[in-house]
């Protein structure tokens, strides 16, 4: 059931329940509960707000008839909250009380693709366990094995894996988990994916590999263990990690590409965009350069003109 906040009109007691609930005080969410005075609906509310109080005051909401899973108007739940949150404790309490996995945010978030998001294993070790899907993806497309790879989480990674996770199942836009992986400069996750035959080419819908955005990006370390697989260092428009390399301004990249025998003949196209970009940054270096000079000579004129003035002063002086 998705149910907007506009829809609920809390009371002064509800309040006081959240706040009891917030500070861990057991006693009075009870007496206030026991009251008989708030609504069903206000404790359902209260759960995904409480997501940080002690066990047992969610237990407490929960064996006063909050229902777990009631959902906000964004789709998220309390179980979605709790693995948000990392909340391992609170996740296996939502279980045991019928909490569901199936519940999508409006962006098709799950309690599983929010917890690998975030990297919190224990709770995807829960969440696993209790039927959460492994190829829960986003309205994008993106899986949790991606979302973990983004954000460089490699405990999560190797669960998904072998949980059947898979490894190039690509996001819409083509991105696969290497790809995306590389571009972020997670090394030691680009390294499980390749161990785990993720493609060694994996590139997107626009031609780039993993292999070039981590040159144009200057990741050295995922180069290194990229070209341990020998991939392809040209792309489907003609462009190499060379190319991108340069256009990155990576002198260690280059050197490194280099030492690996990469192709240094450069397109008539691109050895004018690569002489453009040096051009650029030369102007940029002679700019500065210009500044400094007109700095010190403002300095010196502004100095000279102070000595006239002062000899001036004393001459007058004198007289």
């Amino acid at each position: 059931m998705l149910i907007s906040f506009n829809d609920m009109k809390e009371t002064p007691l509800a309040n006081a329940v959240f706040w009891a609930a917030r500070k861990g005080n057991l006693a009075l969410i009870q007496q206030l509960l026991n009251s008989g005075r708030v609504q069903r609906r206000s404790t359902s509310f209260l759960l995904p707000a409480c997501f940080t109080v002690p066990v047992i005051c969610v237990q407490e909401l929960i064996m006063q008839g909050a229902d777990i899973n009631l959902q906000r108007e964004t789709g998220s739940t309390t179980l979605f909250f709790a693995s948000q949150q990392g909340h391992n404790d609170i996740v296996k309490l939502l279980f045991e009380f019928g909490a569901s996995t199936e519940f999508r945010t409006k962006d098709g978030g799950t309690a599983l693709s929010v917890a690998c998001q975030y990297g919190h294993s224990s709770v995807v070790e829960t969440l696993l366990k209790n039927g959460a899907s492994v190829h829960d993806q986003l309205c994008d497309g993106a899986t949790t094995l991606f979302l973990a790879s983004q954000e460089g989480h490699v405990t999560v990674i190797r669960q998904l894996l072998s949980s059947g996770a898979k490894v190039n199942q690509p996001r819409e836009d083509g991105t696969a988990p290497l790809w995306m992986a590389s571009q972020m400069g997670h090394s030691e996750v680009v390294k499980v994916l390749l161990l785990r035959g993720a493609g060694r080419d994996a590139d997107r819908k626009d031609g780039s590999t993993a292999l070039f955005k981590a040159a144009h990006k200057g990741h050295c370390n995922i180069i290194e263990e990229l070209l341990r697989f020998s991939p392809s260092q040209g792309t489907a428009n003609g462009s190499t990690a060379l190319h991108a390399a340069v256009m990155g301004g990576n002198p260690k990249t280059v050197q490194l590409l280099l030492k690996a025998n990469a192709n240094s003949a450069l397109p008539d196209k691109m050895s004018l965009i690569i002489t453009y970009s040096f051009t650029h940054i030369l102007s940029i270096y002679l700019s500065i350069y210009l500044s400094i000079y007109l700095s010190i000579y403002l300095l010196i004129y502004v100095f000279n003109l102070m000595c006239r003035l002062y000899l001036n002063c004393s001459k007058e002086t004198h007289i």
